[in-house]
């Protein structure tokens, strides 16, 4: 008794693209939840790696390799909006410290 590779390979990669869709959603709840800005931005840049995961995987299940062109393009777009956020963050928390507090004279 042989079992087909083809079998194997669908089963497998529909196994793969419900577990990243729990691991984004899981993902997103974590997006949600904070607690802190640098929090939000990891999990926001483990959605794009997942997502980009995900669309690899349904290149697989549907053998159009089209998605994988998609999947680069949004890894390269991900990377910018995760580069700009952390520096956004960082030049806040520059900021908040030159502040004076409220509770003392400058």
């Amino acid at each position: 008794m042989t079992v087909d590779p083809t079998l194997i390979l669908m089963a497998v990669s529909r196994l793969s693209l419900v577990l990243l869709l729990i691991s984004i959603a899981l993902a997103c709840l974590r997006l949600v939840r904070g607690p802190q800005a640098a929090d939000r931005v990891i999990a926001l840049d483990l959605v794009a790696v997942l997502i980009v995961a995900f669309l690899a995987a349904y290149a697989i299940n549907t053998s159009n390799t089209s998605f994988l062109d998609v999947a680069i393009a949004y890894a390269l777009v991900a990377f910018l909006g995760t580069v700009a956020l952390a520096r956004f963050l960082l030049r806040s928390c520059r900021q908040k410290k030159d502040r004076p507090s409220p509770g003392r004279l400058p």
